[in-house]
């Protein structure tokens, strides 16, 4: 191992690698508020290919992700993730000059490639530069930053939408202030497998998860999938739960007469607000009540679909935004923690390309799963029922696998 890898990291790089998690949420959602203009302009073409937009992105960086070991083999990280960032401005950006469906999605797809090929460096490089008892406030920083790329980038959108259909694309001009940061502060290392994983672990985990032990071989995609399994499925169901919201608020809260546009945006922003802030205090809730985090994700789920499932007035509303804000602010930082101490150095290159996997594929089947679900109950609250069933599972998982979680570190959490 370098010398950098194993000095404390600068500001400089925790900057550069929190500005890739600035970037990841913007390949599909940035576009939602444009979406109503684009499909004005693209009157023509069948919805599903308007809809692709959005979704075909994560369709190829769940791909991507299941490759990315292949990558760190054939390119170091400043090199991966300048090639990543460069491909993420040049076909976010390039639709802007794109007047056809057909090269428009091909420039999507290319965007959920770039996505693919930086996200788990966003999560692993924290794993690989800092030591377990900071990833918990890092990985926290890490959903914050997240969700205020969220945030900035639907304001965005939704502004150079009104100047133009293909304006909206601008906003991930963005990508090059990344670029840049990576360019002059990260060091161009190779993420490599088969090291010695977790050295400091024996103080933070359990003895029976049995993950102390050096690696003769690296992992294969499945022998990883079944070694991270919990982290992966609570992964994916958070984000399965997570899009239930953004798939359907607008359309139930607009049963509210006294809710208008606008009252309505404010109100789902105020979840990413409310995200944010948990994901700055993850760090201190780790420290205060590290036991209970593993449930807190799926707790706040049901109870804020719950709410959601009851009415539609003002007070349910704001009380389910809240809870279901809570939830995302603590599920994505907590699995991220979990997994990256579990794997150690090799975090880049075995379980957060599973990680990054899963929380797409959960964005990408979420309305699949739910929408047939909730046609037969058949009532406008049907998705949050859903909801609570699905919450109600990943309780029951997350008890399940309990004996895999964390334990506080004896310093505590920074």
């Amino acid at each position: 191992m370098t010398k950098s890898s194993t000095s404390r990291p600068s500001k400089a790089l925790t900057c550069t690698i929190l500005s890739i998690s600035l970037l990841t949420v913007m390949a599909g959602a940035a576009m939602a508020p444009a979406l109503g203009v684009v499909r004005s302009h693209f009157a023509d073409q069948s919805e599903l290919a308007v809809q692709f937009i959005v979704s075909l992105p994560a369709l190829f960086i769940i791909i991507t992700n299941l490759l990315f070991p292949l990558f760190c083999r054939w390119m170091r990280t400043r090199t991966l993730a300048a090639v990543g960032l460069a491909l993420y401005v040049a076909a976010g950006a390039g639709a802007f000059f794109v007047d056809n469906i057909g090269w428009l999605l091909v420039l999507r797809a290319l965007l959920g490639v770039s996505v693919g090929m930086v996200m788990p460096l966003s999560t692993g490089l924290l794993s690989y530069y800092f030591p377990p008892e900071e990833q918990a406030r890092l990985m926290g920083l890490a959903a914050a930053t997240n969700q205020l790329g969220g945030v900035v980038a639907t304001f965005m959108a939704g502004f150079l939408a009104g100047i133009g259909w293909n304006y909206a694309f601008l906003v991930y001009l963005l990508g090059l202030v990344a670029l840049v940061l990576v360019l002059v502060f990260l060091p161009n290392e190779r993420l490599t497998t088969g090291r010695k994983t977790m050295e400091h672990a024996p103080d933070y985990y359990e003895s029976e998860v049995g993950v102390t032990k050096a690696r003769k071989n690296p992992d294969s995609v499945v022998r990883s999938l079944m070694r991270f399994a919990p982290s992966v499925v609570g992964m994916f169901l958070t984000m399965c739960l997570f899009f239930i919201f953004p798939t359907h608020f607008a359309i139930t809260a607009s049963s509210n007469p006294a809710l208008d546009t606008a009252s309505i945006t404010l109100l789902m922003v105020g979840l990413d607000v409310v995200a944010f802030f948990i994901g700055l205090a993850f760090g201190r809730l780790m420290l205060w009540m590290p036991k209970q985090m593993k449930y807190m994700a799926p707790l706040g789920f049901l109870a804020g679909f719950a709410f959601f499932a009851s009415g539609t007035s003002l007070p349910t509303l704001l009380a389910g935004c809240v809870l279901v804000g809570v939830a995302n602010g603590v599920g994505v930082p907590y699995l991220n923690t979990i997994a990256s101490i579990k794997g150690g150095k090799d975090a880049a290159t075995t379980v957060m390309p599973l990680i990054s996997a899963a929380l797409y594929l959960g964005q990408f089947l979420s309305p699949l799963i739910v929408s047939p679900l909730a046609g037969l109950i058949g009532t406008v609250t049907a998705p949050y029922w859903v909801g609570v069933a699905i919450a109600g599972l990943f309780l029951v998982q997350a008890f399940a696998t309990r004996r895999y979680q964390a334990l506080p570190p004896k310093g505590g959490v920074r």
